[in-house]
């Protein structure tokens, strides 16, 4: 499947906005055909990014996530960047958990040169991705196999993670609230990560920015759970605070950027953790 273009991207940018897009409207804005738009809006909504309406399209209902391979082509670069930066936080001979997403994915990319890790998780993908690394011990946990994404889900795969405690979980999600809240689509997915949430000394979450202007329906944490957030730009001015005020170090892997960005906002704040 093709990347998403820049054009296309700045269309979902405006349908999150305002919930709905014109074809005139945007044809007007790009200064382009509305066949070209059209276009545009067919191939968004075959990746299940957007449903086409009378005119034009809208955002899919808040209650169904976008499909798996559309998500990996969603913020492809800065789920890359971010996939770095949590790498580089992870020291050799480490033991981590790694949940079901597509940045997870990339975090499992960056890890393959690391030494002594030992991987628990419950994403088929990443189990792949890190199978053939020469270092790395990989654990897939049991349960029920979701189809759309290869994510292990269910009770039987949450009883297996109460089997562990790992040094670092990895976890991705996919809308975060102004008021800190982390949330997902599936319950059963979120059953699952919570208990690796509980299960490991420390929580990195990793989100790309996006995930602020989403919304999904099923609670899996709050931000004073997490101990470090990689991300790809600043945070929201209310879950800024929220870090500072629990002590989240934050880590923006933006292009250019570095953890200073981010240190040097919340350097007057009490309970900054950040470096």
């Amino acid at each position: 499947m093709e990347p998403v273009t820049p054009r296309q991207t700045e269309i979902l940018d405006r349908a999150r906005r305002a919930g709905r897009v014109d074809v005139d409207g945007l044809a007007h804005e790009f200064d382009v055909t509305p066949q070209t738009i059209r276009k545009d809006l067919n191939e968004l909504c075959e990746r299940g990014m957007l449903q086409r309406v009378h005119g034009g399209a809208v955002l899919p209902s808040g209650i169904a996530n976008y499909a798996y391979d559309a998500r990996r082509q969603l913020a492809a670069d800065e789920k890359r960047r971010i996939g770095l930066r949590a790498a580089g936080l992870i020291p050799d001979n480490a033991s981590i958990m790694l949940n079901i997403g597509t940045t997870t994915e990339q975090v499992a990319r960056a890890l393959r040169q690391h030494d002594g890790i030992m991987a628990i998780t419950n994403n088929i993908n990443v189990a792949n991705i890190l199978r053939a690394a020469p270092a790395i011990e990989v654990i897939i946990a049991g349960g029920q196999v979701r189809p759309s994404d290869g994510g292990i889900v269910g009770e039987a795969t949450a009883d297996f993670i109460r089997q562990f405690k790992v040094d670092y979980a990895l976890i991705g999600a996919s809308a975060i609230d102004a008021d800190g809240t982390i949330f997902d689509y599936d319950f059963r997915e979120v059953r699952v990560a919570r208990e690796i949430i509980t299960h490991a000394r420390q929580t990195i979450l990793v989100a790309d920015s996006m995930k602020f202007e989403r919304s999904a329906p099923v609670r899996i944490a709050h931000m004073s759970q997490i101990d470090i957030f990689v991300t790809d730009k600043m945070p929201p001015g209310p879950v800024l605070d929220i870090c500072r005020e629990h002590g989240v170090r934050v880590e923006v892997a933006g292009e250019g950027s570095t953890t200073e960005t981010a240190a040097a906002a919340l350097e007057d704040g009490p309970g900054g953790h950040l470096e």
